[in-house]
């Protein structure tokens, strides 16, 4: 039997907010095409956490491209020149933009989804940019994903047939952590296999002090709800 359900391409990192975007995806009725960077991130358990979490939520298949923006550097992700930060306060994280932005990344990622979804005749991207990212990274605003949009029907040759026009759905942009933890908890979302730590130990553990890791703290606490990741033994303490 052919899946009549309408295609979309679903940016998948592994984290938190992806994850919740995926099943925001499925549960709106897509068939959903996930899509996982190896850029040259510090370490691969997002990659494999992401693995899980498509084979987990029943993506209709999921696609993994080797990047290496590690040749760019600038970024504390990227560059091993360059540290994580660590211990700062919550109204410390948005002040600014911090050296965890990577140069472009969301630019690069909407522009080989949007290469899938034009191949795939799918009309619509999802991607889990939040309002905890807003004031951070450049790449995160509502500005920049209405820019994105415009700029993908004039780019590929279904926009410019009007044959597809491209939507970028952004189901978590207004939501605070809190209210994304809440949302996946009711879409059936297992967060023990999401990982959003920025520096995580050899093992996988997250590091407890980094900025997305106290971010994740906070929302897990704000919510009520234990946080079901692994952290570092001296980490376990801030939870």
């Amino acid at each position: 039997m052919i899946d009549a359900s309408p295609k979309a391409v679903v940016l998948l990192s592994g984290g938190l907010d992806s994850a919740t975007t995926l099943a925001v995806a499925q549960r709106a009725g897509f068939a959903s095409y996930a899509l996982t960077f190896r850029y040259g991130q510090r370490h691969a358990a997002e990659v494999d956490a992401a693995r899980e979490i498509a084979h987990a939520l029943g993506a209709a298949q999921h696609a993994i491209v080797d990047l290496d923006l590690r040749q760019f550097g600038g970024s504390a992700l990227t560059d091993d020149a360059i540290a994580v930060p660590k211990d700062r306060a919550l109204h410390e994280v948005t002040r600014e933009i911090p050296v965890t932005y990577v140069p472009a990344r969301n630019t690069i990622f909407l522009s080989l989804a949007l290469a899938w979804a034009e191949v795939l005749g799918a009309s619509d991207v999802f991607i889990g940019v939040n309002a905890l990212d807003y004031s951070g990274y450049p790449d995160c605003r509502p500005e920049y994903i209405a820019a994105f949009q415009r700029m993908a029907d004039l780019a590929t040759k279904a926009g410019v047939e009007g044959r597809q026009r491209l939507t970028i759905h952004t189901p978590l942009i207004g939501l605070s952590k809190r209210e994304i933890i809440e949302r996946g908890l009711a879409l059936g979302v297992d967060y023990r296999l999401t990982t959003s730590c920025y520096d995580p130990s050899p093992a996988g553990e997250a590091c407890g002090r980094c900025d997305a890791c106290r971010l994740r703290q906070q929302g897990f606490a704000e919510a009520g709800v234990s946080d079901p990741a692994r952290y570092a033994a001296d980490a376990a303490h801030d939870r």
